[in-house]
């Protein structure tokens, strides 16, 4: 299984699939890259070379003490590619808080390395509410999170996950077996990666990563339920920072949609990434919502 060190000597885990032009993706919180597997096949089947890797803390990477800021995380990207000998301009998918690594690449290694962006239930652009951000969580309700995980961390995770997925009394929309799987998945990370990650994810402000999108044909793809990064303060204001990108926003999906809405999600993806140009206009099909411009 191949690893890449970063500049601190970590060591990363990645997953490299397939052949062709490569595909990054980047996984969510509390998860690692084994998410992506259902995604992966499509892409590889399309023609598509895949790197997966598990983020510094998560999976079968190392968990060391520092190095959780969006910074260090696109570096540790850059060292996944030069190890994997990948010079040409890569696809970056990112899935919540691998969407702040996009942008972050983006921004700080240069636009000429990207050849499109996917943005999927991402925390781009910032997910905390503020004065110029009215629509962000609340910072009570974040303080509360990590409350929770640090009262009972894997207590915390399970209902996490249901809430993640969209599971509740009444709806059921993955297995027993996937919340089983994901809560395995988050359990592997170490606890100080699991509270330091999150602490990135909900401060980092990524607007003055945004104009690095220019000129990247971006797709961003967000649930209207999704309550762990609701739609309104990310996904929307996303699409309406980055005015050439294509958003489509899926009716009374949550926030995992890799497993919720996988079929769906797959056709969307491939269809962007193998389709040239098609994805720097801006979707007002059926299946999107139309932005006011």
């Amino acid at each position: 299984m191949p690893y890449a060190t970063a500049k601190d000597g970590t060591k990363l885990f990645y997953k490299d699939w397939g052949r062709g032009d490569p595909v990054v993706l980047l996984h969510g919180w509390p998860l690692t890259g084994d998410t992506f597997d259902d995604l992966a096949i499509k892409l590889v089947e399309a023609g598509k070379r895949c790197i997966i890797p598990d983020r510094r803390g998560f999976g079968r990477s190392d968990q060391p003490w520092n190095g959780y800021d969006y910074d260090t995380f696109a570096d540790d990207v850059a060292a996944v590619l030069e190890e994997a000998r990948i010079a040409q301009p890569v696809a970056l998918v990112g899935f919540s808080m691998g969407g702040g690594e996009v942008a972050r690449f983006l921004s700080k290694q240069g636009r000429q390395r990207v050849s499109h962006a996917v943005l999927l239930g991402s925390v781009v652009p910032k997910v905390a509410q503020s004065d110029d951000h009215p629509d962000g969580v609340p910072q009570a309700k974040l303080q509360e999170i990590t409350q929770q995980m640090q009262s009972d961390r894997y207590g915390f995770l399970q209902t996490f996950l249901k809430q993640f997925y969209g599971v509740g009394i009444i709806s059921h929309p993955v297995s027993q077996g996937v919340l089983d799987a994901s809560f395995q998945q988050a359990s592997m990370a170490g606890a100080r990666p699991t509270y330091a990650a999150a602490q990135a994810w909900a401060t980092t402000d990524f607007r003055p990563d945004l104009p690095a999108f220019q000129g990247v044909p971006t797709l961003i793809i967000h649930g209207s339920s999704d309550a762990n990064v609701p739609a309104a303060g990310t996904g929307r204001k996303a699409a309406e920072a980055i005015r050439h990108a294509q958003y489509i926003e899926y009716d009374g999906s949550p926030h995992g949609l890799f497993e919720t809405d996988k079929k769906r999600l797959a056709r969307d993806v491939v269809e962007f990434l193998t389709a040239g140009s098609r994805g720097t206009t801006a979707d007002t099909s059926a299946s999107a919502i139309p932005l006011t411009r």
